[in-house]
């Protein structure tokens, strides 16, 4: 084990504390126990009046500094304009003499709608009076980004919007052809399937001649041409559209397990294999009462639902009704043609007695509950009624709760 030994230090090194520090003087340093001396800006002598607006003038008139930019204007440097940029440039307001201020007439503000400021909607005023709020469909030319919404921009743009209504809009013109459905003829259109006078159409709401020429491509075509239409034998206890009360919708008997594959008419060559697409757009083309049974046409193809639904549709329907109660010659008459439902007379019906307590109706109409509430007008009571045929196209031997596929050659 090492042994360090240390030594003190000798008494010279130390620092006494009683020995007052040194202080250097220096003659920089300002004397603080005295207040500094005040200091006053000079002040300039002001030049008289003459000689300002002498020196302003020169100013003015002498030439730029090479490759100076001129900031309060265009930007670019005085000497890179032309001749003609010179002549047009707009002098600096300050340059130009108040008396030629004053000679020039302000410009007149453009009439119109003052765009700088909208005014807001008074509370006090009544709602009908308001500056109307702009709206609509795209397929009707609306555009929601630039049109303005309120205040007298939306009055001046709702005054200024002229939509020409005396042609028809290209959808419903396609629809009327025959040539598919307003839904479909929108796609169409938006996928630049349509040709107007050899110009392809691609906006929504675009309206033409009624005697145009309308091309449609194949690939439009080859998309309709996969729709698929279905009859339906529905029992009683569904609705044919959406359900409600708590029962099901027709169409959810449309699966492979119910397709009747024993049609004698059924083409071999070209059977139709079931896809989960074809239940995409399925809807029905007539309702048929939940208490009723029948026929029930199913369908993706606009044209075949305007053709039996449509405002001017004129397909014949024809139901076989089971009835209970007593009918003379002047209630048959009157159920042929004489009765009225909610204010509108009924179109002319065919009704015979097809037995003894059955009849055979055959209406171009079908208003909500129709034939049940002919019945009752009569003095009849329905017990059961049952859709046989729709236009051209019979129910057949289809069992209760089947479905087909709309064959070939069939038309309604």
């Amino acid at each position: 084990m090492t042994t360090i030994k240390l030594n003190k230090k000798s008494d010279d090194t130390q620092v006494k504390a009683n020995k007052p520090p040194v202080r250097r003087t220096n003659a920089g340093v300002r004397d603080r126990s005295v207040a500094p001396p005040k200091v006053n800006a000079p002040v300039r002598d002001e030049q008289p009046t003459e000689r300002k607006s002498e020196r302003q003038e020169a100013s003015h008139q002498a030439p730029d500094r090479a490759g100076q930019r001129n900031h309060r204007f265009d930007g670019k440097p005085r000497e890179n304009l032309r001749d003609d940029d010179r002549q047009n440039a707009r002098p600096a307001y300050s340059a130009r003499p108040a008396e030629e201020r004053e000679q020039q007439p302000r410009q007149a503000r453009p009439q119109g709608v003052d765009t700088r400021i909208t005014p807001r909607p008074d509370k006090n005023e009544p709602q009908y009076r308001q500056a109307p709020r702009r709206g609509g469909k795209v397929r009707d030319g609306y555009d929601a980004v630039n049109t303005p919404q309120y205040g007298a921009a939306a009055k001046a743009a709702y005054k200024s919007t002229t939509i020409s209504t005396e042609l028809p809009r290209l959808s419903k013109v396609m629809a009327e052809r025959g040539i598919c459905s307003r839904r479909e003829a929108d796609e169409w259109i938006m996928n630049s399937w349509v040709m107007v006078d050899g110009v392809i159409i691609d906006t929504l709401g675009t309206r033409i001649n009624p005697d145009a020429e309308i091309v449609i491509s194949s690939y439009a075509h080859e998309v309709q041409a996969e729709t698929v239409t279905i009859i339906l034998h529905k029992p009683v206890g569904y609705v044919s559209g959406q359900a409600e009360d708590g029962y099901q919708p027709a169409i959810v008997l449309v699966h492979p397990d119910n397709e009747w594959l024993d049609d004698p008419e059924l083409n071999q060559l070209h059977e139709r294999e079931f896809q989960r697409r074809y239940l995409n757009g399925l809807a029905p083309a007539g309702r048929l009462d939940i208490d009723s049974t029948g026929m029930l046409v199913l369908t993706q193809d606009g044209r075949v639902a305007r053709h039996l639904i449509g405002e001017d549709s004129t397909v014949e329907k024809e139901y076989l009704v089971r009835v209970e109660g007593s009918l003379d010659d002047d209630g048959l008459k009157r159920l042929n043609h004489g009765l009225s439902l909610d204010g509108e007379k009924l179109k002319p019906a065919k009704v015979s007695w097809q037995n003894e307590d059955q009849l055979r109706f055959v209406l171009r109409e079908g208003k909500k509950r129709q034939i049940r509430r002919m019945c009752e007008m009569v003095g009849l009571h329905v017990v059961g009624l049952k859709r046989v045929r729709i236009g051209s196209v019979n129910l057949g031997k289809l069992p209760v709760g089947q479905w087909r596929y709309l064959r070939n050659g069939e038309r309604f």
